[in-house]
């Protein structure tokens, strides 16, 4: 693959006519998924939120509500968008259903790379026509599109959380993604006010890799008692301009979910300073998991 064709700069193609995005499945509907479909209806298109499960569902587009009546409350969003975001957003358990009709199809399920495979391979029967986006933050666009039949047509579209206000995009180009589909990610990022980067299909890509890193040392750093969780945050936050510190993101993202990406670096780079300290296994064992679970590095509500 020409790299030089997906990155910022490169020679893209113009985007043919008739290849806007109007219409969006997004698939699973936690945290992340519930985000995507969030801000893609507040840019105006009509999405499907497909999960396996009504119930699930329904917790989705309650936590989309309290999103968007935040988003008013704060003077950011008006309250004839909230009203005509939720408007648009539509749920399904049928995946086939949900997928049909979809200009773009965004898979926000597990990191599991067989799961994701399945599902790809299903979403592309039910709409040959669609871009493949996955949210994944560490495995292979590429193993991704194996079973697709059209991998041309896949690209991740790696979201941040909380998705409403974090404003990066990372997209991964696979190996045999086609330079049309990474200019439509890319245009479909800038419509929903992200700041795109694009990057080659390599293990943690750009975001994940350098975040892990820095993770990982600074939960070796809490277990070598360098100093408090609070205090190596603040050292980032205040010495490095960092938003917020590695500890903090990392209970909002899920120790969990960072250590399994961590260990899927370790093993994929052949990479010591990626794998877990004792103190982040032993927290997980402990299902001391973040903000979800209410106790990580910090204590949450």
């Amino acid at each position: 693959m020409d790299f030089a064709r997906a990155i910022p700069g490169g020679r893209l193609p113009a985007m043919a006519e008739g290849t806007s995005i109007n219409t969006v499945a997004v698939l699973g509907s936690g945290t992340m998924g519930a985000g995507i479909a969030q801000v893609c209806a507040l840019a105006g298109c009509d999405v499907v939120l497909y999960d396996i499960d009504a119930a699930l569902l329904d917790r989705a587009l309650e936590r989309i509500g309290k999103s968007l009546q935040k988003g008013v409350d704060k003077g950011k969003v008006a309250e004839a968008e909230r009203d005509a975001a939720l408007a648009r957003i539509h749920t399904g358990v049928d995946l086939g259903a949900a997928a049909s009709g979809a200009d773009l199809v965004i898979e926000a399920v597990p990191e599991d790379l067989e799961l994701k495979r399945r599902i790809f391979k299903e979403v592309a029967a039910a709409a040959p026509e669609a871009l493949l986006g996955t949210n994944t933050s560490s495995l292979s666009i590429t193993a991704i599109a194996a079973d697709a039949t059209r991998p041309e047509r896949v690209i991740g579209m790696h979201f941040f959380n909380p998705v409403p206000v974090m404003k990066l995009l990372e997209v991964v180009v696979g190996q045999r993604t086609s330079a049309e589909t990474t200019a439509l990610a890319r245009s479909f990022g800038e419509r929903l006010g992200k700041e795109v980067v694009v990057v080659r299909d390599t293990p943690g890509f750009a975001s994940s890799r350098l975040g892990i890193c820095t993770a990982m040392e600074a939960i070796r750093m809490v277990e070598q008692e360098v100093a408090s969780p609070a205090d190596i945050d603040r050292a980032m936050v205040f010495g490095y301009g960092h938003p917020m510190g590695p500890l903090r993101l990392t209970d909002l993202v899920g120790l969990d979910v960072r250590m399994a990406i961590a260990e899927h670096l370790a093993r994929t780079l052949d990479a010591p300073h990626f794998e877990p300290p004792a103190l982040l296994q032993r927290m997980v064992a402990e299902r001391k998991l973040g903000r979800k679970s209410g106790q990580g590095f910090y204590e949450w509500e």
